[in-house]
């Protein structure tokens, strides 16, 4: 696992470079939701997968911008599914971005889950693992080293409010939770990019990240592969839940690799709230 985790910081590094330097365009490719990519999206790709390629113990990648799975070690042990650049459109307005990442054995089950990791790429980057029974802040310094900061602890409460999701196809008991949250006091912090959205929680002791299904996405839009499992284990290291409305995330099981759900992150007290909203 370490050493997976050391390709995954030389990977940041080198991204890191490409968004401070590289063209922001679009390019002429569309991912499998059938978004054009931006040139910044295919090199933050190729960049993990040249990284992790050289691994032994991979066995195979899932990327956010690639329909099907790349197969790398045969003897391999370790399955990775990743997002390269999430909320990369953020870029050319100078907002923070990120990369995720996923490691599972056996399949891309959310119990099959075995460690997470993200990056955010900010005024300063910072990298966070979610493994063996705690997570782990790292943050680069100007020596590309990676140097351990501290190891992150939710609230019970947060203060903190990142509602997802058309606001004009929310369903009526999602929209009546949000309005609440509000009125007991939270404040809104909503970038539209989940990794830094997600960061400010986890680092500001507490709050709610929502992506609720709606009705222009009945199953959401974040990919549990990708984007939702590994989130939904680092907020539970960290004393936190992560759930789909009802269900434990990290208990469901995707179709296929792009399978998106509903998702629900926060600290114990935000997710007693979409309990109360969400159960019949």
């Amino acid at each position: 696992m370490k050493e997976i985790f050391e390709a995954i910081k030389k990977s940041a590094i080198r991204i890191r470079y490409a968004i401070e330097n590289d063209d922001t365009g679009y390019s002429q490719n569309q991912n499998t939701t059938g978004d054009v990519q931006l040139k910044l999206d295919i090199k933050s790709d190729l960049i993990i997968e040249e990284e992790l390629s050289q691994i032994a113990s991979v066995k195979e990648l899932a990327s956010e911008e690639k329909e099907h799975i790349e197969k790398i070690h045969e003897d391999g042990k370790y399955l990775i599914g990743y997002d390269p650049l999430d909320g990369s459109s953020l870029v050319d307005v100078n907002l923070s971005v990120g990369s995720i990442f996923g490691i599972y054995e056996d399949d891309y089950s959310g119990k099959n889950l075995k460690a997470s990791v993200y990056v955010v790429y900010g005024p300063r980057v910072e990298l966070v693992i979610g493994y063996d029974g705690e997570v782990q802040l790292y943050r680069l310094d100007s020596n590309d080293k990676f140097n351990f900061i501290q190891v992150i602890n939710l609230n019970q409460k947060g203060k903190l409010n990142s509602p997802g999701g058309t606001q004009n196809c929310w369903h009526p008991h999602h929209k009546k939770l949000i309005e609440d949250i509000f009125l007991d006091g939270y404040r809104l912090r909503y970038s539209g990019g989940m990794v830094p959205d997600l960061h400010q929680i986890l680092l500001k002791g507490g709050g709610l990240f929502s992506y609720p299904a709606t009705s222009d996405n009945e199953k959401g839009k974040l990919r549990m592969t990708f984007e939702v499992f590994p989130f939904a284990q680092i907020f539970e290291l960290a004393g936190g839940e992560a759930i789909d409305g009802e269900r434990r995330l990290l208990d469901l099981t995707p179709l296929h690799i792009h399978d998106t759900t509903p998702c629900f992150f926060g600290s114990n007290e935000e997710i007693k709230k979409v309990k109360s909203a969400y159960v019949n």
